[in-house]
């Protein structure tokens, strides 16, 4: 099933734009409660610090002796005013000198959770469930009777807590918001920023089978899409290109099939006229087999090439003698090149894998067609070379008129003929070449034309140990 994100492009940039957001806006939240909580606590603990050296200082003031009598008013009075402070000395942690409160006492305070901006400092909830903070330190007395004392001294942070959680509520509430904020500002900005492919696909539905030559405006697209634009304009021109040749294909389709239907609608028509003898209706006859034979390799002809579009010509894998295969083929052409003076001529061999029968017909197609258009006197010549190279060149050159160059490109497409006043009158189909395109290409080979100075040239490269393909 598909994702319900991958519908949507800006539903999908606009959640991974609030994603990032709330992922800033969050990391910035915790950076500023854990600032604000260090904050807090370095400032109780500059505060214990000072208390604890204010009582440090009056403990090394006091004798021995009037410790236990003297340090309780002394603290007392120096403790005034601090609700929030507590104090306690002990002589050892089984002796209390002094305490102003339930405070811990020091080895109590050296095992609980220490507080990092201080090694000394420790936190730990009260019976009331009050949050407190507290250091423990040895206070040396007065010389010369020696000895020390340790002193706790500790300061609720209970204030400091709600505070805390306070802020931390605004601050959440505050990300959520700006996080609903940045998704719609987000969804505004996809939206503005896809206003590209959204005129691409306004401009996209405009172009029909007529108006194929409509391209996309790619100097007025952004570069991340001028790509797309570009591929887009490339697929335009060929499916222009394939539908002018569909149309020129069906047009001169018509045309060939409507000369030889026409031609034996006549002929009929004429016969059944009157009544005619016995002879006359045979002649008819053999004239309509004529016909009917010319739509018979028309229609086999287009089969073939039906097939090879849909991948389903197979060539069988063997070993052809191409040398013998041409000079066969030219001893079958001798016949009609006797009557019109043509001169035929083969140089070369070469052996290549392939189907035999295939490569044949492309061969004779080739020959078919230096021969048709050869005039009386002239040339037509094959040359093989190249096999040491892993591939055959096969050329089929005749002499006659030079096409000009703006056909050449077209001389594989079915039904094209250089001469368009002759091609309803000549022999040919204007689907040999055609053919012969794609039986090399069934080949893995390669043809190329070129006609300069009366003298065409039809290149053939056909791989000696090609793989064969499905054409």
């Amino acid at each position: 099933m598909k994702p319900l994100l991958g519908k949507s492009l800006t539903l999908r940039l606009t959640l991974l734009y609030a994603a990032a957001s709330a992922g800033v806006l969050i990391l910035l939240g915790i950076l500023i409660g854990r600032s604000v909580e260090d904050h807090f606590e370095e400032q109780d603990i500059e505060l214990l610090t000072g208390k604890l050296e204010l009582v440090s200082h009056l403990l090394e003031r006091v004798p021995v002796e009037e410790l236990q009598s003297v340090v309780a008013k002394q603290l007392d009075d120096a403790l005034t005013g601090h609700h929030h402070l507590l104090v306690a000395v002990y002589a050892d942690d089984s002796r209390r000198l002094y305490a102003n409160g339930d405070l811990p006492r020091p080895s109590e305070l050296r095992t609980m959770p220490r507080v990092p901006l201080h090694a000394d400092a420790a936190k730990w909830r009260g019976s009331d469930g009050t949050h407190w903070l507290g250091i423990v330190a040895q206070v040396p007395l007065r010389v010369p009777e020696g000895g020390a004392v340790s002193v706790v001294v500790g300061t609720s942070i209970s204030h400091h807590d709600h505070f805390l959680s306070s802020f931390r509520i605004s601050l959440w509430i505050f990300v959520a918001c700006a996080t609903i904020g940045m998704g719609v500002l987000g969804w505004a900005v996809v939206r503005r920023g896809l206003y590209p492919l959204r005129a691409i696909r306004d401009e996209a539905s405009t172009i029909t089978a007529n108006r194929l030559h409509t391209r996309l405006p790619v100097e007025t697209i952004p570069d991340e899409l001028a790509s797309v634009a570009g591929a887009l304009n490339e697929m335009l021109s060929r499916l222009e290109e394939s539908f002018r040749r569909l149309s020129d294909f069906s047009s001169d389709l018509a045309h060939e099939l409507r000369t030889p239907v026409s031609n034996l609608l006549t002929q009929t028509q004429v016969t059944l006229s009157r009544a005619r003898t016995a002879e006359e209706y045979r002649e008819t006859l053999e004239s309509n087999v004529e016909e009917f034979e010319r739509l018979s390799r028309m229609v086999s002809d287009m089969l073939f090439l039906a097939k090879a579009d849909n991948h389903q010509v197979v060539p069988n894998h063997e070993e052809v003698d191409l040398g013998a295969e041409v000079r066969d083929l030219l001893e079958f052409y001798e016949i009609v090149t006797e009557e019109k003076g043509i001169v035929l001529a083969s140089t070369g061999d070469g052996r290549v894998q392939g189907d035999r029968l295939m490569l044949r017909r492309a061969i004779s197609n080739l020959l078919a067609n230096a021969v048709r258009h050869t005039p009386s006197g002239g040339e037509v010549s094959v040359s093989i070379s190249g096999e040491d190279k892993g591939s055959l060149e096969l050329v089929v050159e005749n002499t006659g008129g030079t096409i000009p160059a703006e056909h050449l490109p077209r001389l594989f497409d079915r039904f094209y003929r250089v001469d368009a006043s002759r091609q309803r009158t000549d022999e040919g189909s204007g689907l040999g070449l055609a053919i012969t395109k794609s039986i090399l290409a069934a080949h893995g080979a390669t043809i190329a034309v070129t006609s300069v100075e009366g003298r065409t040239r039809f290149m053939l490269a056909i791989p000696v140990r090609g793989r064969l393909m499905m054409v």
